[in-house]
């Protein structure tokens, strides 16, 4: 249902990371020179950033980026999903939904975490009938590429 992407999977991973910021998941696209960055450091170490490619009867259909951090609060571990996409004629087969259920059986992860756009309802209802609290907080970033 899923597996660790390779190197071997440049091609497929560039694929679906535009896919994905091409949809209405996402409010902005990211540089495209940020997908082989990202790529790269998925194969020199797992330390910052984790992607699995889905599979459906073999067939590729999707990719998740995960990143991780400590954290205090939960006294450990925590993972973002930081990107989730499934080409559509795939979703709904449980394959996220797997992926998730696998997530928060592994014993060293203490919190998860994902961000969704404000009015994309449908994931909202999705993730918190996986378990997902809405925080009532908001997070402010500073981005070195959108500096002036």
């Amino acid at each position: 249902m899923f597996r660790r992407i390779t190197e071997n999977d440049w091609e497929l991973y560039r694929k679906y990371v535009d896919a994905f910021y091409h949809t209405d998941a996402v409010n902005a696209p990211v540089p495209v020179e940020n997908y082989r960055v990202t790529f790269d450091e998925m194969l020199r170490s797992d330390a910052y950033v984790k992607g699995y490619i889905f599979e459906y009867e073999g067939t590729p259909c999707g990719f998740t980026l995960l990143s991780k951090t400590f954290s205090q609060e939960a006294g450990g571990c925590s993972v973002t999903i930081e990107e989730i996409y499934l080409e559509e004629e795939f979703r709904g087969k449980g394959l996220a939904t797997a992926f998730f259920e696998w997530l928060k059986a592994q014993p060293n992860i203490m919190r998860l975490r994902i961000e969704v756009e404000d009015d994309n309802e449908g994931a909202k209802r999705l993730y918190e009938r996986m378990g997902f609290e809405l925080l009532p907080y908001l997070q402010m970033v500073i981005d070195r590429q959108r500096q002036p």
